[in-house]
């Protein structure tokens, strides 16, 4: 249905935006010209329009031309990031004091989201940065046991090779 209907514009804004995707734009371009001949059906049809939309020196290298744009679509369609916020802020909200939540990500979207929401229930002030002093007397919820996220090493990568953008990070509830 998104592949089919939606406007260049908006498919454009979906590969950018969910699949960080450099060709997003030329992307959206090539469906929605190609689907002006006929409707795309498969998975297949859709790779063949991306392997021409992305000029052949940038897909020498890397992962799978099309790999960002299904990851784009497949987020989309599942409405994935909202999901991920609400999740996790729920988990959040029911463990008990000494309590941990564990988040393993595969890219940098769901990570941000993450570390965002680690962030904003780890803060102990909520304050707009001009107050001298804190009116909020707001009690963290979380302390953070992960600073920065835990990285495969690069044996783990060898064993493991879709370990390789794993991330993982954890926080405690506070009593």
């Amino acid at each position: 249905e998104i592949i089919n209907s939606y406007s260049e514009e908006e498919l454009n804004k979906i590969i950018w935006e969910y699949g960080e995707e450099r060709w997003a734009k030329r992307i959206a371009k090539f469906i929605v010209a190609e689907r002006e001949k006929r409707p795309i059906e498969t998975t297949g049809q859709l790779v063949e329009i991306i392997k021409k939309a992305i000029p052949a020196g940038a897909r020498k290298e890397g992962p799978h031309p099309a790999k960002r744009t299904f990851q784009a679509l497949r987020i989309a369609v599942n409405n994935e990031l909202e999901v991920i916020d609400r999740a996790l802020q729920d988990a959040v909200d029911l463990l008990k004091p000494g309590g941990r939540v564990v988040v393993i990500t595969f890219h940098s979207l769901e990570d941000r989201i993450v570390k965002r929401l680690f962030q904003r229930n780890s803060k102990i002030c909520i304050c707009p940065p001009e107050y001298p002093v804190c009116k909020c007397e707001r009690k963290p919820l979380l302390k953070l046991i992960t600073k920065k996220p835990v990285i495969p090493t690069k044996k783990e990568v060898e064993m493991n090779p879709r370990s390789r953008s794993a991330k993982l990070r954890v926080a405690e509830r506070l009593p």
